[in-house]
């Protein structure tokens, strides 16, 4: 079963709510999504560490359900 963007940016947006989070389905099969997340909670982290982040808040959906996610983070 694929995921819905929607599930996607809930997710990121229940761990970081101040985030602002762009979720695009990459393929329209609902397994390949690209997002962009931005916040404030970003801030002094490495990039890698941003991301674990955001993999962390999606609670071991990624290479399951869902398949694949090019992530870009930053902070405001």
């Amino acid at each position: 079963m694929p995921m819905q963007a929607s599930d996607i940016e809930s997710m990121i947006k229940t761990a970081l709510p101040d985030a602002t989070v762009e979720i695009r389905d990459l393929a329209g099969d609902g397994d390949h999504y690209a997002a962009t997340v931005i916040s404030e909670s970003f801030r002094g982290k490495s990039r890698v560490q941003q991301h674990q982040i955001v993999y962390a808040a999606l609670k071991g959906q990624m290479g399951g359900v869902l398949h694949a996610l090019a992530l870009q983070t930053g902070v405001p």
